[in-house]
């Protein structure tokens, strides 16, 4: 499969039942995570960010304090593709894993 596809809307609507607590917002791939600590925050967005160049995909993300907010969208296609859910697949595994 493409992963720099935008993907249907069947194949979207059944990634957002993969993913517990992600939304769309503003055509975005949306998610709040909140930590123990501001260094758990940092910890697991310095996970996700080896993750992110790995795949050359990287997210839109703020932190304040033990909250991430996080937003996927493949910005040349300006869509959703199956980019943005492998990589909000690894945030969630390892979310789970801290």
């Amino acid at each position: 499969m493409n992963e720099r596809r935008k993907l249907t809307e069947d194949e979207l609507r059944k990634g957002l039942d993969e993913l517990v607590g992600w939304d769309l917002l503003d055509g975005k791939l949306h998610k709040q995570y909140k930590f123990g600590s501001f260094a758990e925050a940092m910890g697991w967005m310095t996970m996700v960010a080896i993750y992110a160049d790995k795949i050359d995909h990287h997210p839109e993300w703020s932190n304040v304090y033990n909250r991430v907010t996080v937003d996927l969208i493949t910005h040349d296609l300006y869509a959703v593709s199956a980019l943005d859910l492998l990589l909000a697949r690894q945030m969630e595994f390892l979310h789970r894993g801290r």
